[in-house]
């Protein structure tokens, strides 16, 4: 088989600049070594910025979205039962679109599939040939046979664990990490949520994160111990806790009930440079990973696509190398801007089991900073709504 992009993994990332170079007429095709299904099973984030929103839009894949999702001008930061609203409208114009990353991936999936676009599930062994020349290409096995793509670039969009960043030679690549020593317990329910607005909670036991995919179904989140495991939180724990954590009025309008899924999740930054080596690219994940505090995992993500979809409309249109040669700066600009958003996020509102008196202290003054300066609450409402890509 030939194409023109080769695109390795099939998840948000990986379906949206499909389905981006579909609409500039550049034929590409989606290797992903999981199930459809697998694929879809995945619970993750739910904010969309207003970049990632417009790329939906641009993809053909926004219809349910706009329909179904939930509009959310502001969030409510909780910081030891004192409460303050960041107002984003007022802030700075704009707003975010609660809107489950399943359901993203359900449209896009959809949208491919009705433009007869190739997605090739369940490849084993997927190996990136010639990366430094100008005949790259692509093998995989499948039904027991080993099949060859041809292509001009690969995306490698195939998650942190993938083959495309691994496929680097490791003296080009430096790598940039900071564990965090806390998870978070999320919990799924089919509860109505208990604001129509985030509630982000500091509180001396720990992060609480009250979250929703629609006005049926919540999501919610404790921090907790890298050492606990999911048997450690029955229903009834995980919800007295987060009881615990929130101001009274909150903790007497939630509604319980038992949990959908239930997982922890342990929270790392984490920057791979450069996002480009020869004829590959890297994409979402692949190439970063941030703390979910901030809400910028999928939106990175949709940023890196959309700038590189640009790069290769530019490319095959102009004949222009400009923006291929240009991607991988331009990506890590807006991806240091929201690893630091998501690090300020973090430090800002969990507890950490090292710090001190001193540090405490540090984290009442950045609570005021919002609440007392108007530049406050404007930087992290234009960090949270998202940066332009």
């Amino acid at each position: 088989m030939k194409t023109q992009v080769a695109i390795i993994g099939a998840g948000p990332s990986g379906l949206l600049l499909g389905q981006l170079l579909h609409k500039q007429g550049i034929s590409n095709i989606i290797l992903e070594r999981k199930s459809s299904g697998y694929v879809l099973g995945r619970i993750r984030a739910g904010v969309l910025e207003h970049t990632t929103v417009q790329g939906l839009e641009k993809a053909g894949a926004a219809e349910r979205m706009h329909r179904e999702g939930l509009v959310h001008e502001g969030v409510e930061l909780v910081f030891d039962r004192e409460k303050y609203r960041v107002d984003f409208t007022e802030a700075v114009g704009k707003s975010v679109v609660v809107y489950g990353q399943t359901e993203v991936t359900r449209d896009l999936m959809d949208a491919r599939a009705a433009t007869g676009g190739l997605t090739v599930y369940e490849a084993e062994d997927v190996a990136l040939h010639g990366i430094d020349t100008d005949a790259p290409y692509v093998t995989y096995a499948k039904d027991g046979q080993t099949h060859r793509i041809d292509c001009d670039f690969i995306a490698g969009c195939d998650g942190f664990h993938g083959v495309s960043r691994q496929s680097i030679p490791a003296d080009v690549l430096k790598t940039y990490e900071r564990v965090y020593p806390f998870g978070w317990l999320g919990l799924l329910s089919d509860t109505p949520p208990v604001s129509h607005e985030l509630i982000y909670v500091k509180h001396p036991d720990g992060f609480a994160l009250c979250s929703q995919r629609s006005e049926t179904r919540s999501r919610y989140y404790l921090q907790v111990p890298l050492t606990d495991k999911v048997e450690d939180w029955p229903d009834e724990r995980f919800w007295a806790e987060l009881k615990n954590r929130l101001y009274p009025e909150a903790a007497g309008r939630l509604v319980t009930g038992p949990s959908l899924e239930k997982s922890i999740a342990p929270l790392r930054s984490f920057v791979s440079e450069p996002m480009r080596y020869h004829k590959l690219f890297l994409a979402g994940d692949a190439a970063h990973i941030v703390p979910p505090t901030g809400a910028k995992g999928l939106n990175l993500a949709a940023g890196d696509v959309q700038c590189l979809a640009d790069a290769l409309a530019d490319y095959y249109h102009n004949r222009s190398t400009a923006g291929i040669d240009g991607y991988s700066a331009r990506c890590l600009k807006r991806v240091w801007a929201a690893e630091r958003f998501s690090w300020y996020m973090t430090k800002l509102l969990h507890t950490f089991p090292d710090s001190d008196d001193f540090e405490q202290k540090m984290q009442e003054a950045e609570f005021n900073q919002l609440v007392l300066t108007e530049n406050g609450a404007k930087t992290l409402a234009e960090n949270y709504v998202g940066l332009p890509y």
